[in-house]
């Protein structure tokens, strides 16, 4: 026999929490399962998969040039810690690495790390130290000449220990500006992450010497709890 509606709001049972919640597996670190709950739950991370880009980082180029406008066709790039590869997929139909815009300047993008990466089409990407002695004019050989735009997402390895971390990556990110300076087409652009931290102003103050704008922007596809922000240098006076 039927049972009597019972006039009660029923409208929330057997409704699915869409939050994904990780269980703390043994000899896994609470922290990590925080990061593994807060990966599976980003919808940028979901967005990634979903359009076939190898990372959430992609998305940061990808605003990043939208305000911008660096990654144009005919564009020489050169990407600096390119692995896993989505900032070299977001800039290869940017900067028509493959010629698939009729009538528009066909670009190119080397892509360097010190691990292998897997190929992408339109990219050029080597193995290699660009702090090594020659890894400017080796970059240089391969693109045929200066590039218009150096980027880097690199990261040094966290330690833990917030200061530590923030002095690492911008003793990297200074690395890269000085590669870039080296490499870089005068009116050229260089684009790399640092993280806030009171430790940045030394590498700001050669930045305004080299270029003529200098901007720091957290894009909107930086977590809002990450301490990152990209500075993004235009108008390179050579």
């Amino acid at each position: 026999m039927a049972k009597k509606p019972t006039g009660k709001n029923t409208s929330g049972r057997g409704r699915r929490d869409l939050t994904v919640k990780v269980k703390t597996a043994r000899g896994r670190r609470l922290s990590s399962t925080r990061w593994l709950q807060r990966q599976l739950n980003d919808p940028y991370v979901q967005r990634a998969q979903k359009e076939g880009y190898r990372g959430r980082a992609a998305f940061k180029i990808m605003e990043l040039d939208d305000k911008y406008r660096f990654l144009v066709p005919g564009a020489r790039v050169v990407d600096l810690g390119c692995a896993p590869g989505g900032w070299i997929q977001v800039a290869v139909p940017r900067i028509n690495a493959l010629g698939e815009k009729p009538g528009k300047a066909v670009g190119r993008i080397i892509g360097i790390d010190l691990q292998a990466v897997d190929p992408i089409p339109g990219a050029e990407i080597h193995q290699l130290d660009f702090m090594e002695d020659g890894a400017d004019d080796k970059v240089k050989e391969w693109l045929g000449g200066k590039a218009d735009v150096v980027m880097s997402d690199m990261a040094a390895a966290s330690s833990g220990h917030k200061q530590t971390d923030h002095l690492r990556i911008i003793a990297l990110c200074e690395a890269a500006a000085y590669f870039a300076f080296d490499v870089l087409e005068e009116g050229g652009t260089f684009v790399a992450k640092v993280l806030a931290g009171g430790a940045e102003g030394e590498l700001q103050k050669i930045l305004k010497q080299k270029f003529a704008k200098v901007a720091n922007v957290k894009p909107p596809a930086s977590r809002s709890d990450s301490s990152e922000k990209f500075v993004v240098a235009t108008g390179f006076r050579g």
